[in-house]
């Protein structure tokens, strides 16, 4: 499995309990990379640990993409797993660090590896609609350097 991935797996598991527990998040994303195994690298522990702060940091921004681009779900009311994978994929876009289709194709693996059954096409249809929109994802969330 390929790093990358791995830190977004990470990542993700985080968010959930995260999203779930209200826990500390700098806390849970330690928790998450201990057991991790085989251990992560320190590139990728800090990829893991920037998908986290960034998704927690504009969250109620990230939150209001969803609303825009999937206006049928209510943002509470979409599955925990779905809502912070694509929290973590529109973060990902806007911060313009990987390709959009790299991006997209990454959520919807950890749709399939995560979510339910319906939860990868729900995902690519959010993501696409989003990236196709005349607004730049990258306006609707600023990111710390």
């Amino acid at each position: 499995m390929k790093p990358r991935h791995r830190a977004r797996q990470v990542a993700l598991q985080a968010l959930f309990e995260i999203d779930v527990t209200n826990h500390r998040p700098g806390e849970v994303v330690n928790a998450r990379l201990v057991i991790e195994q085989p251990a992560l690298s320190k590139d990728i522990a800090d990829f893991s640990r920037r998908i986290v702060q960034g998704v927690i940091l504009h969250r109620e921004v990230l939150d209001t993409v969803i609303r825009r681009f999937a206006p049928d779900w209510p943002v509470d009311q979409i599955a925990v797993i779905d809502r912070n994978i694509l929290r973590m994929a529109i973060w990902e876009i806007a911060v313009g660090q990987t390709p959009v289709k790299v991006v997209i194709n990454e959520a919807v693996e950890l749709a399939k590896e995560f979510g339910s059954d319906a939860s990868p096409r729900f995902i690519n249809g959010v993501l696409g609609a989003a990236t196709r929109d005349d607004v730049t994802l990258s306006q609707l969330v600023s990111t710390p350097s």
